[in-house]
């Protein structure tokens, strides 16, 4: 977990909704084909696949489109698509993700496609269709004219090149400065092995095959090959070099140093589209001004999520917030959270698939009833949220003596606690509001209640949701504490 967790969810939450990431390159249409392996063709020594189901997705330079905006970001993309039935199927796909396809150019060239043929999770074949034939010079001066243009109202720039023909030499010249003129990163991931095609970028993302490829060194020489890497930083011109190690981690090369980010565990399905994670997710991240090192870190992180996944999947906001945000993560202060910062919070978890428990009350003087009617809360889901009664409300409702101890101490120390994820100071005299605001799944209360007298419980209803009575623990209250004390 990175220690500045913190400072990555406010980005994610925050900042990433205003980011705007043009990525230029090679547009694909990824198409799978799922069904069962059961008997071998009479016809020929091939398997015969009964199909079950198909499933199209945004490939190549579209897929790093298709991460920006899942990471929340406004994705623009530039690059080019035929006049044939795969452009369609791929402007819908990117459309409908709010992406902005106005500088892609049709051409009388085929879209590239991929179709993968997928039986029991192993890949039996893949039939791609594409051309070797380049774009005229006319297509690319009308692409590099329309990218160029764009580069002034972006915050990073994004160069995908699949070595398909989109990012000629000259595009990605000129985009590099344009870039550089108004002080945003541009970022190449590069499949051809003359890196100074991408001279003066921010940083280059090569795996290690395609760092062996433009070192002339071998991955089995890990140690020689990545000190050829450091040397090509400085000979052309990068600030950084981001090389992606597949279960190794992601290693920052700059010139005289190196940073390693080890790569998060977790089972690996597949992974296609892990590369166009991490260039993306660092992209966001180098926009919002985060080091290359912090960067790195979250980038680790989305790619981690994208690997367990089956096929090319972007990863979404949702899914990183998931992974910052464990109940023991933070300090007290981090989980205080106002109404529409709880709203966001809550959605996010809940876009993750994770189940949203709420309890609430004043908490005058917490105790052993308090404490384990919140680990009862814990049993019910995965998230639990505490609405705190405000000092004026809870005047109101034991009278003018209370509370002994003010709103946002009694907020913190609720927030202190393991069982908690977020805790919301509401004002009114009942939680009814809160509860509407984040339509929990579950509501939790103590044993002294009736279901008929707790607030919210028709709310609930409405939206699926439960109510949960826990027992209390008898002989604790705050107010016979305070009687004690007295």
């Amino acid at each position: 977990m990175p220690a500045n967790a913190q400072t990555l969810l406010n980005l994610l939450e925050q900042r990433f909704p205003t980011l705007k990431v043009l990525v230029i390159g090679d547009l694909m249409l990824d198409r799978y084909i799922f069904g069962d392996v059961n008997r071998i063709s009479p016809e020929a020594p091939v398997p015969v696949l009964r199909h079950a189901q198909r499933a199209e997705r945004a490939g190549g330079a579209a897929n790093v489109a298709m991460n920006i905006a899942g990471l929340g970001g406004h994705a623009y993309l530039a690059g080019f698509w035929g006049k044939d039935a795969e452009s369609g199927l791929l402007d819908h796909l990117l459309k409908a993700a709010g992406i902005d396809t106005s500088a892609v150019q049709a051409c009388d060239r085929p879209t590239t496609s991929k179709t993968r043929i997928v039986g029991r999770n192993q890949q039996l074949m893949r039939l791609d269709v594409e051309t070797s034939e380049r774009p005229r010079a006319a297509e690319m001066e009308q692409l590099t004219s329309a990218a160029v243009a764009l580069v002034p109202q972006m915050d990073a720039v994004i160069l995908s090149d699949y070595d398909k023909g989109a990012l000629t030499r000259e595009l990605c010249e000129a985009v590099i400065v344009a870039a550089r003129g108004v002080g945003i990163p541009v970022l190449a991931d590069p499949k051809t092995p003359d890196l100074s095609k991408y001279s003066g970028a921010t940083t280059v993302c090569p795996n290690l095959g395609e760092l062996a490829l433009a070192t002339g060194l071998p991955t089995s020489n890990l140690d020689a090959l990545l000190a050829a890497g450091q040397k090509q930083v400085t000979e052309h011109g990068f600030d950084f070099m981001t090389v992606t190690m597949s279960e190794k981690g992601i290693r920052v090369l700059r010139p005289e140093s190196a940073f390693h980010s080890p790569a998060q565990a977790r089972e690996v399905f597949d992974v296609s589209g892990a590369g166009d994670t991490v260039i993306a997710t660092m992209a966001a991240g180098l926009a919002c001004r985060l080091d290359a090192e912090a960067a790195v870190q979250l980038a680790n992180m989305a790619a981690a999520i994208v690997v367990g996944e089956r096929g090319t999947v972007p990863v979404y906001a949702a899914q990183l917030v998931a992974a910052l945000t464990p109940n023991t993560t933070f300090h007290a202060g981090d989980k205080l959270l106002d109404l529409e910062r709880a709203k966001q919070r809550v959605g996010e978890w809940r876009a993750n698939g994770e189940t949203i428990v709420f309890t609430n009350g004043c908490f005058d003087i917490l105790h052993i009833g308090h404490i384990t009617l919140l680990e009862e809360c814990r049993k019910f889901g995965s998230r639990v949220v505490v609405g705190v009664n405000s000092d004026a409300s809870v005047c109101e409702l034991k009278g003018p003596a209370r509370p002994v101890v003010g709103e946002r101490e009694r907020a913190r120390i609720l927030a202190a606690l393991s069982a908690t994820d977020a805790v919301v100071i509401f004002a009114e005299a009942t939680p009814a509001a809160l509860i509407a605001a984040l339509r929990p799944e579950v509501l939790v209360k103590g044993g002294d209640y009736k279901l008929e007298g707790i607030v919210g419980h028709e709310q609930l209803a409405e939206w699926g949701g439960r109510v949960e009575i826990v027992p209390t623990v008898e002989g604790f209250s705050s107010s016979s504490m305070i009687q004690k004390m007295l």
